[in-house]
């Protein structure tokens, strides 16, 4: 009320102040016929009124502003804290956007790299698969006219057969003529044992040839089919004298047995350390360092092996700043289960077949490759399954690169796909610059020798977290 009344006074004032000068005027004008009093304080009254109706007029307009202020200002209070709440929401999915955008781009990246992978492995298929069906033509070619050719031998020899077979007959009509005294008794010609001097010289000698090649035909067995196409074509022998018939690896015969046989539960003991990836979390990653400290231009890569989820994962990733596949043995993009692609720089590989490593069992396996002549081999359990040539020839791999196990690399130390991790367990693993031969192999998977020069092993593993674990077990079948 006290605010009210500050207002309404200085209205009060003026009205009084015109009131008093109207009054004096009219005192200072002329004396005229007075007005009566009543009628002017009617008009006092009616003024008072209208005052009073436009005061109050006033006041409740200065009112309704003033609340309508005091409103305004709460909204707006309320206004400015919904807006920043808004600005903090919309701060908020910004930076989720901005998150998922960058994995967005980062699996775009992914897939733009892996269908390039995909792209050169089709090319490169192509190209084997065109090799490989020119080479089957020329072989074919070869074929026919080799057949052609036993054909029209076959068709001469059956012409002299017969020429020489109407001379010999030609000549046992002549003996009897010639030389009465001389039987002919069918192929053996076998003079009559009532005139043995009655032979000629002539006939000595048909008689010794028909004799010499009767004990010749029978020394020499039942005849060979000529017509039958040959087996395979046998390739070089290298290193560890390994054999390839038709492109096909062939194994060598077993190795003497030793005092223990891999294969038998409770005896694989000695090995060393055993790294165990119990799931296929993209964090199971082991790093082995330092990695390649020179060029290679040889490698050997053995291991004890053992699966845990039926399919082959990584065992082994090389990735360099140039190249992600330098050398990588995974078994994801393979065409049959159980294969694994040997890669040794991207896109070249060789698929490797490793069906028995999916039995879920302890197995040793050993990867060699060497640039001379591109020579390769795969032992399994001391056999040499597979082996092969020209696959990456005169190649070198190069140092300083992150070399990982149990995980393939998109990016150097990175890039990990869930999908192609390795479920299992890792035993013994050691890696050489030099081309083990067979008998090293051998003695390595039996326990009875480590080759020299090893150039890594898992002294150097660092577990980089997940939940890879490190175990030392005497003999691997007591591994969890």
């Amino acid at each position: 009320m006290g605010c009210l009344w500050r207002k309404t006074l200085p209205f009060f004032l003026v009205f009084v102040t015109v009131y008093l000068h109207e009054a004096s005027l009219q005192e200072a004008a002329p004396a005229g016929p007075r007005k009566p009093f009543f009628e002017r304080l009617r008009r006092l009254e009616e003024q008072f009124r209208r005052f009073q109706a436009v005061t109050l007029t006033h006041l409740q307009s200065v009112a309704s502003n003033y609340n309508v202020s005091y409103n305004v200002d709460v909204r707006f209070r309320s206004l400015a804290e919904e807006s920043q709440a808004v600005a903090q929401a919309v701060n908020q999915s910004q930076a989720v956007v901005q998150g998922e955008l960058v994995q967005l781009k980062a699996w775009v990246r992914k897939l733009q790299r892996r269908s390039r992978k995909i792209d050169t492995r089709l090319r490169a298929l192509d190209l084997a698969l065109g090799e490989r069906s020119q080479q089957q033509a020329r072989e074919r070619k070869a074929h026919e006219a080799q057949g052609d050719a036993l054909q029209d031998s076959l068709a001469r020899l059956e012409g002299l057969v017969h020429s020489q077979g109407a001379r010999l007959a030609a000549l046992e009509g002549w003996l009897p003529v010639a030389h009465p005294g001389i039987t002919a008794l069918g192929p053996a010609l076998i003079p009559a044992p009532t005139q043995p001097g009655l032979l000629g010289p002539s006939s000595l000698k048909l008689q010794r040839d028909r004799q010499e090649l009767q004990v010749a035909s029978e020394h020499r067995g039942p005849r060979q089919d000529s017509s039958a196409p040959p087996q395979g074509t046998r390739e070089p022998p290298g290193s560890g004298s390994h054999r390839v018939l038709n492109g096909t690896a062939t194994a060598p015969k077993d190795p003497p047995r030793q005092a223990w046989s891999p294969r038998e539960p409770g005896e694989i003991c000695g090995v060393g350390p055993t790294l165990i990836f119990p799931n296929a979390s993209t964090k199971n990653v082991v790093f082995l360092s330092p990695s390649f400290v020179t060029a290679l231009r040889a490698v050997s890569f053995c291991s004890w092996v053992r699966t845990a989820s039926g399919r082959l994962g990584t065992l082994l990733s090389y990735a360099t700043e140039d190249n992600d596949n330098k050398l990588v043995l995974h078994g994801r993009d393979s065409l049959l289960p159980g294969s694994i692609h040997f890669v040794i720089g991207d896109p070249a590989f060789r698929e490797l077949p490793l069906q028995p490593l999916l039995d879920g069992q302890w197995h040793h396996i050993c990867v060699i490759w060497t640039s001379t002549q591109g020579r390769y081999w795969l032992h399994v359990d001391r056999r040499l399954v597979a082996t092969g040539s020209r696959f990456r020839e005169g190649y070198e791999i190069p140092p300083g690169g992150s070399l990982v196990l149990g995980q393939e690399q998109d990016s150097v130390g990175g890039g990990f796909d869930s999908s192609e991790a390795f479920v299992g367990s890792m035993s013994g693993l050691a890696i050489w610059d030099r081309v083990l031969v067979p008998g090293e192999v051998a003695n390595l998977a039996i326990g009875k020798e480590f080759p020299a020069g090893a150039i890594l092993t898992l002294a150097n593993a660092a577990l980089a977290g997940g939940f890879v674990q490190r175990a030392n077990c005497t003999c691997l079948e007591r591994c969890p």
